[in-house]
């Protein structure tokens, strides 16, 4: 048994690799997209609830009528800040801070005009003036009174004292604004007796009268941005063609917030009149 010779036992040992459990597929990838999918829902909804009304509107109209809404805004222009919507409304502006503050000026202008003709003493002028704010601007009317000679002499742009004194508080209180002021002059119904001098042109020197008082009284000429005559084409007293009162100068000061130019008395913002031959400007031909 000793002379027996051994050949030992070969062992092999292989060691096992640990496998990895891996990133479990691409499952997380759906549910983060949706995850993110809502959460931009969310804000969406949250943005549009937040909106004014009449940015929903124009919301409203394309949901309403895709194709017709793009087609109406198919210069590229985004109907949200152009003042029109699909559904033939006009939004009102956004509120915003700067508008605010715009807002605030014009309300201590408006105050400011109030109290100084207050303290003019003019009996009976004051009724024929109305200031009022709107979301466009400013607006100064001043109508002739039951005399039909308050603020001009009558058939002729010789303005009277009243206009004289009236319009040197608003260019003071004007006077430190930046904004853009447009000039308007309207007659009544009543021909004017001359062939070659109408209601159109008597509108216009009116107004253009009440331009020049302003700028030599303090405001910027530059600052003036229109002056518009429009004869008998724009009543204040429809029903009563030939009412004294007919017989006015309004100034619009425009808002600096947004706004290029001064809404046509009569129309909404940024509105033109029914027929563009109704306004007759300083400096270009008058005529009906």
């Amino acid at each position: 048994m000793s002379g027996l010779k051994v050949t030992p036992k070969i062992i092999v040992v292989r060691p096992r690799k640990k496998k990895s459990s891996g990133h479990h597929g691409g499952s997380w990838k759906v549910a983060y997209a949706d995850f993110v999918t809502a959460m931009m829902a969310f804000f969406m909804v949250m943005w549009i609830v937040s909106m004014d009304e009449g940015v929903k509107d124009v919301v409203e109209g394309y949901f309403n009528n895709p194709i017709g809404f793009r087609r109406g805004y198919a210069t590229g222009n985004s109907p949200m800040f152009e003042g029109s919507a699909a559904t033939n409304k006009t939004p009102a502006p956004v509120a915003t801070p700067q508008r605010a503050a715009e807002q605030q000026r014009l309300n201590e202008a408006a105050q400011e005009i109030r109290q100084g003709v207050e303290t003019l003493g003019l009996q009976g002028v004051e009724a024929e003036i109305a200031v009022s704010v709107t979301a466009e601007g400013l607006r100064v009317e001043m109508a002739e009174g039951a005399e039909g000679e308050t603020f001009f002499s009558f058939g002729s742009a010789r303005p009277e004292q009243a206009l004289d004194r009236v319009l040197s508080v608003v260019a003071q209180s004007l006077g430190e604004m930046p904004n853009t002021v447009v000039i308007e002059g309207h007659t009544d119904a009543a021909p004017y007796p001359r062939a070659d001098y109408t209601n159109w042109e008597l509108s216009v020197d009116r107004a253009n009268t009440a331009r020049r008082m302003l700028v030599e009284r303090g405001l910027a000429e530059s600052r003036v941005l229109e002056v518009r005559g429009y004869a008998d084409r724009r009543l204040r007293y429809p029903d009563e063609p030939r009412n004294p009162g007919n017989r006015r100068v309004t100034l619009f000061v425009a808002s600096a917030v947004d706004t290029p130019t001064a809404p046509i008395e009569g129309t909404e913002t940024g509105g033109e009149p029914s027929d563009p031959s109704e306004a007759s400007s300083a400096g270009a031909p008058s005529g009906g």
